[in-house]
């Protein structure tokens, strides 16, 4: 049964509900770790543009909320802008520029950019802990009990009985990770690495494309091996486990999200599953109307997702700071001014093509383009 769409209201206020944490912790990330090393901060804002509200703590730090609630930023002292540009250290105070940020060692300026990210790492950790704790791991075997006739599973030659150890060179410890793997190769030769009758063996297996449609009525392309569910099973997880255990989740759907990007850069899967903040939006509201849970999952999922991109090396976001002053570390000086300020102009013309771009895709996901065609038509 598909679910019908929520209403506006919900997906605008879902949609402030998750973006906001997300920002704010990524945000305190950068800030806590600047506290720690001794530089100071003037402003600390969630969201863009005109003060809504806000105070001024005492250490002098403004924190404050604004009007566009699209990211946010920590204005060091010593920044220009919140872009933490470096400005004219000589204009300081001596007691500013023993606070100033761009006056720190690379290596603290470093810890202070990775923070950010990091901190949205252990957001999804923590998210993830919480639900291992209260309902387990889900730990289906990866032994194969049959094969779909017509699927690639039986062409490929797999038998009941079989136990799939890795996909794609990827460990595969149960049947979701199985599942989770092959729907990243639609319509794509992986290899299996497996154990039969006690002995290793690998094959090459061409997956079948499924369109598969969630509640809600997307359709979504996916690789399928065409292997059956055995009986799902939940371990409970010793309580010293459970980090451990919500730390390899995180870390497995970082992975797969690295392996989607590349698979969209080689060519191998469409652009048209890049998804911007529309759909963001509506991502959070439909999972706003199932429950709390699945809001709460999706935050996590939205978390790493904040610390992935923002450690991609492109100049304006964290990882192209992270790369400027590795290069300084290496070279033993920083970057020219002029040569930093024209990889953040085009890291932000970047950004604002990928923001349109993804856009784009979105209202199209939405059927706005198909409906125009036919009232043009």
């Amino acid at each position: 049964m598909t679910l019908e769409q929520p209403p506006i209201w919900l997906i605008l206020i879902a949609f402030i509900l998750a973006l906001g944490p997300l920002v704010f912790i990524h945000e305190l990330g950068h800030y806590l770790v600047a506290r720690w090393l001794g530089v100071g901060a003037e402003t600390f804002s969630i969201g863009f543009g005109r003060e809504i509200t806000g105070w001024t703590d005492k250490s002098g730090t403004r924190w404050k909320v604004g009007w566009l609630p699209f990211g946010g930023y920590v204005k060091f002292i010593g920044d220009e802008d919140a872009s933490s540009s470096s400005g004219d250290a000589s204009k300081l105070s001596p007691e500013d520029q023993a606070r100033s940020f761009h006056l720190r060692p690379v290596w603290q300026r470093f810890l202070i950019v990775l923070a950010g990210p990091v901190a949205n790492f252990v957001l999804a950790v923590a998210i993830v802990s919480c639900f291992i704790g209260a309902n387990g791991v889900a730990s289906t075997p990866n032994v194969v009990v049959g094969t779909v006739p017509g699927s690639a599973a039986e062409a490929s030659g797999l038998k009941a009985g079989d136990r799939i150890v890795a996909i794609a060179g990827r460990s595969t410890a149960s049947f979701e990770e199985i599942a989770q793997l092959t729907s990243l190769y639609p319509d794509q030769d992986v290899r299996i690495d497996l154990v039969r009758n006690g002995l290793p063996a690998s094959i090459n297996v061409h997956l079948r494309v499924e369109v598969e449609q969630d509640r809600f009525g997307q359709e979504y392309r996916v690789g399928r091996l065409g292997i059956p569910r055995p009986p799902p099973r939940y371990e409970r997880v010793p309580i010293l486990q459970i980090v451990p255990a919500a730390i390899e989740s995180t870390a497995f759907l970082t992975r797969s999200m690295v392996q989607g990007l590349w698979q969209i850069i080689t060519g191998r899967r469409p652009v048209s599953e890049i998804g911007g903040p529309l759909k963001m939006a509506q991502m959070a509201g439909q999972q706003a109307s199932l429950g709390w849970t699945d809001f709460v999952i999706l935050i996590a999922i939205l978390s790493i997702n904040l610390g992935f991109i923002n450690l991609l090396p492109v100049p304006i976001l964290d990882g192209g700071h992270l790369l400027f002053y590795a290069i300084e570390g290496i070279r033993r000086r920083p970057v020219s001014p002029q040569a930093q300020d024209w990889a953040f102009r085009g890291g932000l013309a970047l950004i604002l093509a990928l923001v349109v771009f993804t856009t784009v895709n979105d209202l199209g996901s939405f059927g706005l383009w198909e409906r125009l065609e036919r009232l043009i038509g």
